[in-house]
């Protein structure tokens, strides 16, 4: 195996890892963990792709979200319940107004992305149905 899909394939598992660990603990998203996994292990790694596709858990939303771009809901609520939580740590343990706001603006960015996409397979296709765009803006 040459030093490129090694690397490629390092990265995955380490991005699995984490997307493991985001499932346990508040703060640390797994979605994104999972969806980079899922990339380096296309470049490294068929059995390792094929295997994360076809995981009990992580395989529906990868399904969902590479064919259709499918965020459920439930992960949507969690993503804004845990940033709040945040927020407010962040708020109580500093009183610092910058961190607050400057964080407060990025969490409120990644809300509108997430909110933007669909919540079930049937929404996609109802808003494909009628010509609507699938994330709003493309």
């Amino acid at each position: 195996m040459n030093i490129k899909k090694t690397l490629w394939m390092g990265t995955g598992f380490a991005s699995l890892g984490m997307a493991y660990v985001g499932l346990v603990l508040p703060g640390i998203p797994f979605s994104i963990f999972l969806v980079f996994a899922a990339y380096c292990f296309a470049k490294s790694n068929k059995k390792m792709h094929d295997w994360i596709y076809n995981h009990k858990h992580f395989g529906p939303f990868l399904t969902n979200w590479t064919e259709k771009r499918v965020f459920p809901f439930r992960y949507k609520i969690a993503m804004v319940l845990v940033m709040s939580s945040s927020l407010a740590f962040l708020w109580f343990s500093t009183h610092n107004h910058t961190a607050v706001a400057g964080s407060g603006i990025s969490m409120a960015l990644v809300a509108f992305w997430a909110w933007r996409y669909p919540s079930t397979v049937e929404e996609h296709d109802r808003r494909k149905s009628q010509g609507r765009k699938i994330g709003w803006i493309r």
